[in-house]
């Protein structure tokens, strides 16, 4: 299949999903990006993977959201023996010692605290994009 996998970006703040669809489309980045707004969005999109929809390459998720949060979809993604191995980057405004030290237990592959500055922003996202969806190589359960 030649089409490229989606990447997920799970974000509650409207001026975030902007920002960072922004960042995406100023790196050209082909991957389509999908928008969940909270944690119960992620896990029905769990389910529409089991049932044959594409799981997506990179997971941008952010620690603080509603319904079910962050870490929660963080433990739920890390603890499927199919999803486990899909790569996921918390992408948060939150610099608190407990939070990083929660997301690592539960399986995180990255910890980035969102800058204030846009361009520093942007150039975050064009990293994470070239090296998660570029240079990163995934086993084959996780291109199925």
């Amino acid at each position: 299949m030649d089409e490229r996998r989606p990447i997920l970006l799970v974000e509650d703040n409207p001026m975030d999903v902007e920002l960072a669809l922004r960042a995406l489309t100023r790196h050209k980045v082909v991957n389509p990006v999908e928008v969940a707004r909270d944690g119960e969005e992620v896990l029905a999109r769990m389910a529409s993977w089991d049932a044959g929809a594409p799981l997506p390459v990179l997971v941008l998720l952010d620690t603080g959201l509603p319904k079910i949060s962050g870490l929660e979809v963080l433990r739920r993604l890390k603890g499927h023996t199919k999803y486990r191995v899909i790569p996921v980057v918390m992408l948060t405004s939150s610099n608190r010692p407990s939070d990083l030290q929660d997301a690592y237990e539960a399986g995180v592959n990255s910890y980035l605290v969102k800058p204030v500055d846009f361009k520093t922003f942007v150039e975050m996202i064009g990293s994470l994009h070239s090296y998660w969806c570029n240079i990163n190589t995934l086993p084959k359960e996780a291109k199925d």
